[in-house]
């Protein structure tokens, strides 16, 4: 191998103090075992199938047995996962008010069968209630699989932030892409303390069929945030109060609170550079019976532009439309 400064540069790898990955060159694994439990039960637990004749709900996972990692090589990722998943669910047929209990098995979750194709049986106790197990059988079937293409995206973007370091040569020919494509869109964040990286800003907006006060009071009230994030939060919902919510995947720190009006906040992912936050702010606007959620958010690093959209939409909207209908459901 060539020393450094001598010969043809294509054979060099640079000796790093650090011992930085220079170029993805490298093969680096990171295991994603414990993360996915994590992620299986918040993705798996609390899905809701109803139609005319009943009402189920999976209500507890109980074996998640297997393996899952994350390797990278020459600036490639290879995913391997293996899952023999359990779940509970419990039904209660409209009609009758008769409560069932069953299972669901996935006895084969893995990277050689496609989500689709993914094995996913239904059982039910002895006894009545056989349209239940018909009901999770079609239904519930197709949203099990849904929530398991859920896991796979965020295992592949979520987890793996950071396991593809940029090259010099690659990050200069991003930037210089996205200034000429999107330069008014790129700012300094002001809440980058000692951390300059280029950023954007997001725009998202959303209708949820509830008032103001009660969409309000699901981003203050630390039970609600629990409830529809389905993992502990620590919430100081008061200006310079402080919040960690996903079991600390995302925190932050209250800026400004007006009441059934606006969120300010501080707010960062684990998976971000050292103290780099961006700010989020949520306006509340009541439309017609509706409220329209406003989310305008300054400061995310370039690279994750993607996985906050993701985060809000499928995190954060559609888990609170899910609660939303529980607590109409319960009255």
């Amino acid at each position: 191998m060539a020393k450094w400064g001598q010969d043809d540069p294509r054979w060099i790898v640079e000796e790093r103090e650090d011992a930085t990955n220079v170029n993805n060159w490298h093969w680096t694994e990171r295991d994603a075992t414990s993360w996915s439990k994590a992620k299986l039960q918040e993705v798996l637990v609390g899905i809701v199938v109803e139609n005319e004749a009943g009402r189920c709900e999976t209500s507890e996972l109980k074996q998640v047995e297997g393996e899952a990692s994350c390797s990278s090589r020459k600036g490639k990722l290879i995913f391997f996962y293996e899952w023999n998943i359990k779940l509970g669910w419990k039904g209660t047929i409209k009609e009758s008010g008769a409560k069932h209990k069953g299972l669901i098995e996935i006895p084969n979750l893995s990277e050689e069968n496609e989500v689709d194709d993914t094995e996913v049986n239904v059982s039910k106790k002895k006894g009545d209630g056989e349209i239940l197990k018909d009901l999770m059988k079609t239904a519930g079937t197709a949203k099990v699989r849904e929530a398991l293409g859920d896991y796979l995206k965020a295992l592949k973007t979520e987890f793996t932030m950071g396991m593809i370091l940029p090259t010099k040569a690659l990050t200069n020919q991003e930037l210089t892409v996205k200034r000429k494509l999107s330069e008014s869109t790129l700012q300094a964040s002001p809440m980058a303390l000692g951390v300059k990286i280029p950023t954007v800003a997001l725009h998202m907006t959303e209708l949820f069929d509830t008032t103001v006060e009660q969409l309000y009071s699901i981003f203050t009230v630390k039970d609600l945030v629990q409830k529809f994030s389905k993992s502990p939060a620590v919430l100081e919902a008061e200006k310079g109060g402080k919040f960690q919510m996903f079991d600390g995947t995302i925190t932050g720190e209250y800026i400004e609170l007006l009441t059934n009006r606006k969120i300010v906040m501080k707010w960062r992912c684990r998976n971000w550079p050292e103290e780099h936050y961006a700010t989020v702010a949520l306006s509340f606007v009541p439309t017609l019976g509706q409220t329209e959620l406003q989310l305008d958010c300054k400061g995310v690093p370039i690279c994750k532009e993607e996985n906050m959209k993701f985060c809000w939409q499928k995190q954060h909207f559609e888990e609170i439309k899910c609660l939303l209908q529980l607590i109409t459901l319960n009255g």
